[in-house]
């Protein structure tokens, strides 16, 4: 029977193809945000595991994932989130074990014990249980030994995140190969496309990265705080300056409500708990019923200009009604057009907020319109029309309805000459998992098996290869 070299292989040389079944790979994809984190098997339509980022620590330091668990009020529960307001991850401990939760979770299940080998006697009689515990413990602690794993990551993740992350991957998880990309290049893989210049509005931070036949261009990678985190304090501020004032009020709060007319006083009952909820709880779920304010009333003013100067024709607009938690009802005109207003005009943000704490300062160049520009400067004069010809719009917070029409007019007024086109899918599953999508369709190609950094690399050159390799 031929035997299989053991020597390492070059960073050039395809792995083995009996190393990890030929096509018949079975990998793994991972796209941990900020918000949630997606994980699902390549060649697969979506993510079949959706976690939320979010998770809760008890007192005695016991941490809760999934949206069973954080959603559910508890005295002693308070809420965090492993990453910081960059996107990039901050408490590595957590973060891994929320992976590992999202993948086993669904995917592939909790690993079950393995048969302990018989205890060997020593001279004495006497049996070492040592050697069989350590065997079982390491089969144990490897739970993703059987699977490659592909993970995404910001284009502005640091030399030293990337190899802390490939350590986890290969150490803690076992996996047999790995790589790690860039959001922005799956998202435009997801989208066929080699060449684009990709807009992805996120949680934390909106970003735009070019991409030049399949690779990213690193100097191209721009980002501002105007995401959907931002459009939460918009939305703060425009419920307390309403008149009457709306009060932001969760659902685990409202123990029964009657219906009442538009405008009018709430008519509700609300639960009494004798030790409230953390206020950590209470603003993860305040933030619940503003995702669902985005996606119902939240619409982006399509231009073209800006909407302080069409008010007239925002105002003549059919309103929306909304209906809160306690009952509360009532409609929204010109409004709902003013949260997403300062991503393409810094000068309509909000510069305080009812929590008597200002949110950052807007500046002029993190508006989309501002971003796109700043990418473009950095790349050859001659890839600019090809980049702006295909211009991707991804991730949830571009969900915003009217969004790409905006987008569009705007960046026509800014590039008059060259043709200016942004694709954004209409599916919504398309947009919000654009880059686990990506990951899914690059995993499960044949030619795509060279890439990988297999574990003999890493055992060659250590956490290192993977910036020579995942580029």
């Amino acid at each position: 029977m031929a035997t299989t070299s053991t020597l390492p292989l070059p960073p050039t040389q395809a792995p083995l193809k009996d190393e990890y079944g030929g096509d018949e790979i079975n990998a793994l994809i991972l796209d941990p945000g900020s918000h949630s984190t997606r994980a699902g098997f390549a060649g697969e339509d979506t993510p079949k595991s959706v976690v939320p980022t979010h998770y809760g620590v008890r007192p005695d330091g016991h941490r809760l994932f999934g949206e069973n668990a954080i959603h559910l009020p508890r005295p002693d529960m308070e809420i965090r989130n492993p990453f910081d307001t960059e996107g990039l991850v901050e408490d590595w401990d957590t973060a891994a074990r929320l992976w590992e939760y999202t993948i086993t979770s669904r995917l592939t299940g909790a690993r079950s014990a393995p048969t302990p080998p018989s205890p060997a006697k020593d001279e004495n009689g006497d049996v070492s249980m040592d050697a069989g515990t350590e065997q079982m413990q390491e089969e144990q602690e490897k739970a993703l030994a059987e699977y490659p794993l592909l993970m995404s990551e910001p284009g502005w993740n640091p030399a030293r995140a990337r190899e802390r992350t490939i350590e986890l991957a290969m150490e803690d998880w076992g996996v047999p190969a790995f790589f790690l990309a860039k959001t922005g290049q799956l998202a435009a893989y997801a989208n066929g496309k080699a060449t684009a210049l990709v807009v992805d509005v996120g949680h934390q931070n909106t970003s735009v990265t070019a991409l030049w036949e399949g690779m990213a261009l690193k100097k191209s990678i721009v980002k501002s705080p105007l995401a959907g985190a931002f459009l939460n304090t918009q939305l703060r501020h425009l419920f307390t300056t309403t008149t009457p004032p709306i009060p932001l009020t969760p659902h685990y709060t409202i123990a029964s409500k009657t219906s009442v007319d538009a405008g009018h006083p709430a008519n509700a009952t609300y639960t009494h708990f004798p030790q409230p909820p953390h206020p950590t709880f209470r603003a993860l779920e305040e933030d619940r019923v503003l995702l669902s304010f985005k996606e119902s009333i939240i619409q982006t003013w399509p231009g073209p200009g800006r909407l302080d100067q069409n008010l007239d024709a925002a105002r003549a607009t059919p309103p929306r009604p909304f209906e809160f938690p306690n009952g509360y009802n009532t409609t929204f005109a010109v409004d709902r057009y003013r949260p997403a207003e300062p991503l393409f005009a810094a000068t309509t943000a909000t510069t305080s907020s009812s929590s008597g704490t200002s949110p950052p300062a807007t500046k002029p160049d993190d508006t989309l319109p501002s971003l796109v520009a700043r990418s473009l400067q950095t790349c050859d004069v001659d890839a600019r029309p090809h980049l702006l010809a295909n211009v991707i719009l991804t991730g949830a917070g571009s969900l915003i309805e009217k969004l790409p029409e905006r987008l569009q007019a705007d960046l026509q007024a800014l590039y008059p000459n060259p043709r200016v086109r942004v694709i954004a899918s209409s599916g919504t599953v398309e947009r919000k998992f654009g880059a686990w999508i990506g990951g899914s369709v690059l995993g499960s190609l044949g030619s795509f098996h060279q890439m990988w950094v297999s574990r003999r690399e890493y055992e060659e050159f250590g956490a290192g290869v993977v910036e020579k390799r995942c580029k």
